[in-house]
C-alpha cells in the first residue's frame, strides 16, 4: 500500500485535491468460477503481494499526481490496481464497487459477502483502509463533500444520483495517465497474455480437426453445438476461467450478421456448401483472448475467395504498418481497408479495440476505427489491440479474420524523424488461416512471406505446445495440414 500512501502525499501537495472518488461498476459460460467472492490475482507470472500491485500502477500514480488534470478511472482500475478480480457481471472478471480515496483513507464499499477472511486481512492491516457496505456510498460521499474543500475528480461514467452531490465547480473528469498505463501492459500482463493466446490457441486448433471430421462425415453440427464444443475445449485449458463473451458462430447468411448469437430459432446446421465464421475469446487467469476465423470446408466460390483475400491483405497491412509513437489508431484503420476499397468493398465496424488483461475484452482508451476517439492517447508500445478487418455479403456470408496484435518497437529503421520513435505490431494469436479461401494471385510476394512466416510461427509456438503437453494429436495434425508453405505457381 505504499503507493497509495504516496498518493495521499500528492493530493495535498500537487493537487490540492480533497477526494478522489472512483465508481468502479466493476463489473464480470459468461460467470467466473468464483461467484460469490473476490480473487487475488497470483498466477505463475506474478507471485508479489497483491497490496504491492503491478508495478505500472505504482509508477503511474506518481506520475498522475503531477497532472491534475488528467485523472480519469475507468471502470476496471481499481480491479486491476489491487490484482482483484470478481464475477458480478457476464464474461468480466470485475465488481460492483465504489472507492472514496482521500489523503487520508481509502475507504472500499462494498457487498461484504464478496470479501473473504484473506482479502480483508491483507487490506484491512494497511494504515487507513477500510470497508463499507455498497448502499452507505451516497451518505459517505456527501460527508466527504461537506467537510472538504479541495476539488473531487471521478469517472465520466458515475451514475447522475451521485455526481450530483458534488457541486459542479468542485467536478474534474478528464482522460488521466491511469487509463493509459492500465492499457500499456507491463512485462508480467505481456507474458501472461502471450502464453493465454498459446493455449487459447491450441484449444482453437483441436475444434476446427474436430468440425472439419465432422462436417465431412455428415455429422449434425450445427452453430449452437459448434460453440458448445469450443467452450468444452478452453474448459479444458489451464487456467480458463470462462468465455470473454458470447461465442459469435454463424454459418451463411448468419455470418452477415456482425454481431449474431445464434439461438433455437436461428441456429443453422453447419455445412460443406457455406462460409462459417467464428468470432470467440477465453478468460484466463493470467490473459483474455478474442480470435475470429472464417473457414469453408467444400468449395468457396471465386466472389468469396476474392474477399476473403482482400480482408486478408487489410489484416496483413495493419500488422506490418510502421508508424510513430503515439499515432492514434483512426490514422491506421485505412491501412486495413484499402484492398477492399480497390474494388467498391467495404465493412461497418471497427478495425481494432483495446483488451485487457484478465479483464474486459474490450478495453480503451485506444482502438483502431474510422470514428475520432476523443480519448484516444495515441498507439504506444505493450498496448494490445485487435486487427479485424472483414466483409459482409447481405444474407449470403460473412468473413472476419481476427488476431490480437502488440504495439513494438520499429527496429532498424534507417531514420527517427523528430526523434518521435517509431512502433509496428507483432502477433500474439497463432491460429492457422485456412488457405483454400486465399486467391495467392492477389497477394504480393511480401505478403506471401508474411502468411508463410505466421503459419511456421504457429507450428513452432503453438504446435510445440501441443506436443510438450501431449494435448489430442488431431490438433496438431490439423495445425500441420493448414500451415503448409502456400505454393506460388509460375506459369
Amino acid at each position: 500500500m505504499q503507493h497509495l500512501r504516496r498518493l495521499r502525499s500528492r493530493l495535498r501537495s500537487k493537487l490540492r485535491c480533497s477526494i478522489l472518488f472512483f465508481t468502479f461498476d466493476l463489473r464480470s459460460k459468461g460467470k467466473m468460477p468464483f461467484e460469490t467472492s473476490l480473487i487475488i490475482t497470483q498466477h505463475q507470472h506474478q507471485k508479489s503481494h497483491f497490496c504491492k500491485s503491478i508495478l505500472k500502477y505504482k509508477e503511474v500514480l506518481v506520475n498522475v499526481l503531477m497532472h491534475s488534470f488528467l485523472f480519469l478511472i475507468t471502470l476496471c482500475f481499481w480491479s486491476g490496481l489491487l490484482n482483484l478480480r470478481g464475477s458480478d457481471i457476464d464474461y468480466n472478471p470485475v465488481f460492483f464497487a465504489y472507492v472514496i480515496l482521500s489523503s487520508t483513507a481509502l475507504e472500499i464499499f462494498i457487498n461484504p459477502k464478496k470479501i473473504d477472511a484473506s482479502i480483508r486481512i491483507n487490506l484491512e492491516k494497511e494504515d487507513e483502509v477500510t470497508f463499507s457496505p455498497y448502499e452507505s456510498i451516497l451518505e459517505r460521499l456527501q460527508h466527504h463533500v461537506k467537510n472538504s474543500s479541495g476539488r473531487i475528480f471521478t469517472s465520466k461514467r458515475c451514475n447522475h444520483a451521485l455526481v450530483d452531490v458534488i457541486p459542479e465547480e468542485r467536478r474534474t473528469s478528464k482522460l488521466s495517465l491511469i487509463a493509459l498505463m492500465k492499457a500499456i501492459k507491463n512485462p508480467v500482463e505481456v507474458a501472461g497474455m502471450q502464453s493465454a493466446h498459446v493455449r487459447d490457441g491450441a484449444a482453437l486448433c483441436e475444434f476446427f480437426a474436430w468440425l472439419e471430421q465432422g462436417i465431412h462425415t455428415c455429422a449434425k453440427i450445427t452453430e449452437m453445438s459448434a460453440a458448445e464444443k469450443l467452450y468444452q475445449l478452453r474448459a479444458e485449458q489451464k487456467d480458463f476461467q470462462g468465455l470473454s463473451f458470447p461465442s459469435i458462430s454463424s454459418s451463411g447468411p448468419n455470418g452477415a450478421i456482425i454481431h449474431y448469437q445464434p439461438c433455437v430459432e436461428t441456429d443453422r446446421r453447419l455445412t460443406l456448401s457455406e462460409m462459417y465464421l467464428i468470432d470467440s475469446g477465453g478468460q484466463y487467469l493470467d490473459g483474455t483472448t478474442d480470435v475470429t476465423r472464417t473457414v469453408h470446408f467444400g468449395t468457396p466460390t471465386d466472389f468469396q475467395r476474392d474477399c476473403f483475400t482482400r480482408v486478408l491483405k487489410g489484416n496483413i497491412a495493419l500488422v506490418k504498418a510502421v508508424f510513430p509513437n503515439k499515432v492514434v489508431g483512426n490514422t491506421l484503420d485505412t491501412l486495413a481497408r484499402k484492398a477492399l476499397w480497390d474494388v467498391g468493398l467495404d465493412y461497418i465496424h471497427g478495425t481494432g479495440h483495446g483488451i485487457g488483461h484478465f479483464l474486459n475484452v474490450h478495453e480503451g482508451p485506444h482502438g483502431i476505427t474510422y470514428k475520432h476517439l476523443a480519448d484516444d492517447p495515441g498507439l504506444q508500445e505493450n498496448m494490445f489491440v485487435s486487427d479485424e478487418p472483414g466483409y459482409y455479403q447481405e444474407n449470403e456470408f460473412g468473413i472476419r479474420i481476427e488476431n490480437i496484435i502488440r504495439v513494438v518497437e520499429a527496429k532498424g529503421l534507417p531514420n527517427n524523424f523528430g526523434q518521435r520513435g517509431y512502433l509496428t505490431f507483432e502477433d500474439v494469436t497463432f491460429v492457422p488461416i485456412q488457405q483454400k479461401l486465399i486467391k495467392i494471385e492477389l497477394l504480393t510476394s511480401a505478403e506471401i512471406d508474411y502468411i508463410n512466416e505466421y503459419h511456421s510461427k504457429c507450428r513452432e509456438v503453438v504446435g510445440g505446445y501441443i506436443e510438450a503437453t501431449g494435448l489430442a494429436k488431431s490438433g496438431l495434425e490439423w495445425l500441420l495440414q493448414e500451415t503448409e508453405p502456400l505454393q506460388v505457381h509460375i506459369k
